[in-house]
């Protein structure tokens, strides 16, 4: 069977290309592009594999999608089999545009589970599911009562954002009126508002194929993506362990399987975000239906010694999935700029080098003169990798403490 694939890539990310590069590899495929970047912009083995390209201006108007899809369609001379994107804000609007021209894959009701925060938490709170009190609030009463009802700190945010984007905590009374005065709330413009969770915040990934996991792994932060976030001169890391089957997760699997069957994962990878509170106990705060952000597709790819993107692509057209064993335990120390304005210098590289040099297996360093970035993510970051958790764990604590971006205005 030779069949026709269509992959939306709004902007050539570093870690989209990589997604593309995995539907590109795969046989019997005719592989088609949707983006907002002219197709110019792409790596000429990329284009050379692509059989059609289509560029829209708004990748969130699924009417675009959809219209670019038919054209391809027609120059392709095959209906398109699967319509992929990577991203979280594209989700909705794929499932929208499958919904319309009758392409297998997730449907916009399931999309709308994961991508609509205020819907996914009603849905995992009637399936008595662990998750924080929250509410979808229209009004600056409803946000005063919440605030009252739960006490402070309240998190608050978009219902439908990405990360932790126009993600706030509010500590106090005071705080509240001075983001109801920068944000005005209405029916129009509703805020979700979430009880504050302290404890170790770490994420679960998990492979669905037909409703059936057959793969899991996880992950932790340290610290949260959101504390790394309001403090930005917080360098921050992540970590995956070698052995995934381990008692610090071993109550979240059946946890994370049921959030999944709620919310209704027929087939894919999706990332769940969860707390475990300082009593023990877990909550779930978010699961996203697609592949993880914070660099976790890469320790995957460096822990297994595979090629997770292509797995992927071949789980999302073929419904077929390997992994096998994972050698190493592996982590992300993202470098985030000290200051404003553009990148000056940075501090530390050579002694890095010397003290853990030999665990590092990727690196993107800032390049002098680039400009702050707004993800938490930050400007850059680095790879490493080794058997022992604890040598990993080590090696992260070094980097974050020995490398400093310097930014200057």
């Amino acid at each position: 069977m030779h069949v026709h694939v269509i992959f939306v890539a709004p902007y050539f990310m570093e870690i989209t290309l990589r997604f593309l590069r995995g539907v590109l590899l795969l046989r019997n495929v005719d592989v088609s592009l949707i983006s907002c970047q002219h197709v110019a912009d792409l790596p000429v083995s990329f284009r050379a594999k692509l059989r059609g390209w289509e560029r829209i201006k708004n990748p969130l108007a699924y009417q675009e999608i959809r219209d670019a899809v038919v054209r391809l369609e027609k120059h392709v001379g095959k209906k398109c089999y699967r319509l992929l994107g990577i991203l979280e804000h594209l989700q909705e609007p794929l499932a929208t545009v499958r919904d319309e021209l009758g392409i297998e894959g997730m449907k916009r009701d399931v999309a709308l589970n994961f991508r609509r925060k205020d819907i996914m938490k009603e849905k995992l709170r009637k399936a008595g599911l662990p998750c924080a009190k929250f509410l979808l609030a229209t009004s600056k009463s409803e946000v005063v009562a919440f605030s009252k009802s739960v006490g402070f700190p309240i998190v608050i945010k978009p219902p439908a954002g990405v990360g932790t984007r126009a993600t706030y905590r509010i500590n106090d009374h005071k705080e509240l009126l001075e983001i109801c005065q920068l944000f005005p709330i209405s029916k129009d413009k509703p805020w979700m508002l979430e009880e504050f969770i302290t404890g170790d915040e770490y994420s679960f990934e998990t492979v669905t194929i037909n409703g059936k996991k057959v793969w899991y792994s996880w992950s932790r932060y340290y610290p949260t993506p959101l504390e790394a976030m309001e403090k930005p001169w917080i360098q921050w890391c992540i970590y995956i362990p070698k052995d995934i089957d381990t008692q610090e997760v071993a109550d979240v699997k059946d946890v994370a399987f049921k959030a999944l069957d709620v919310l209704g994962m027929d087939t894919g990878l999706s990332h769940m975000e969860w707390f475990r509170r300082k009593n023990g106990s877990v909550a779930i705060s978010e699961i996203a239906a697609r592949p993880p952000g914070a660099q976790i597709t890469t320790l995957l790819y460096h822990a297994h010694e595979w090629d997770v993107y292509h797995e992927w692509a071949k789980l999302m057209v073929f419904r077929e999935f390997y992994m096998p064993e994972r050698k190493f335990a592996a982590g992300a120390a993202f470098l985030r700029g000290q200051g404003r304005g553009r990148v000056a210098r940075i501090h530390g590289l050579d002694k890095a080098q010397r003290m853990v040099g030999d665990l590092v297996v990727e690196v993107r360093l800032p390049k002098i003169g680039q400009i702050k970035s707004a993800s938490y993510e930050g400007e850059g970051y680095v790879v490493v990798k080794h058997p022992d958790l604890k040598v990993v764990k080590k090696a992260l604590s070094i980097l974050i403490q020995t490398l400093r971006v310097e930014m200057r205005e």
